[in-house]
């Protein structure tokens, strides 16, 4: 991984990306529950029967928050590599980092909230029926 040379094989792009998403996955919480609530908005926007519309909304938001947290996990990363004292420019660039994703998960979720709305008795009727 190590290597400064190009990837030889087209495949071995996809597996240095994969091991990317392995690491985050493993190694950061919230790209676990990131994870775990696009699983959950994926399985809802199927229930509910949503538009292709809809759906393709909540699926590139749900993206957009993925990337979001591989985004600031690569940059956690670089900065511990940079600078392992603490400074502030480090506290800076993590902060902001985690700033990106926080604005993206709250746009996802004001998204997920207009057009999840228009369900809200059919969600109201299946919690009733499970509880």
């Amino acid at each position: 991984m190590g290597s400064d040379r190009k990837n030889k094989k087209w495949s071995d792009s996809f597996r240095h990306a994969y091991e990317g998403m392995k690491c985050a996955f493993r190694m950061e919480r919230n790209m676990k529950i990131h994870f775990i609530m696009t699983v959950l908005v994926v399985v809802c926007a199927v229930v509910f029967r949503l538009t292709v519309t809809e759906k393709a909304i909540v699926f590139i938001c749900c993206g957009l928050v993925l990337v979001a947290e591989l985004f600031n996990t690569a940059i956690e990363a670089v900065v511990d590599i940079c600078s392992p004292q603490y400074s502030e420019g480090a506290k800076k660039a993590k902060d902001t980092a985690a700033a990106a994703v926080l604005v993206i998960s709250i746009t996802a979720a004001g998204v997920g909230i207009i057009i999840f709305f228009p369900y809200t008795s059919v969600i109201i009727d299946f919690v009733q029926r499970i509880i």
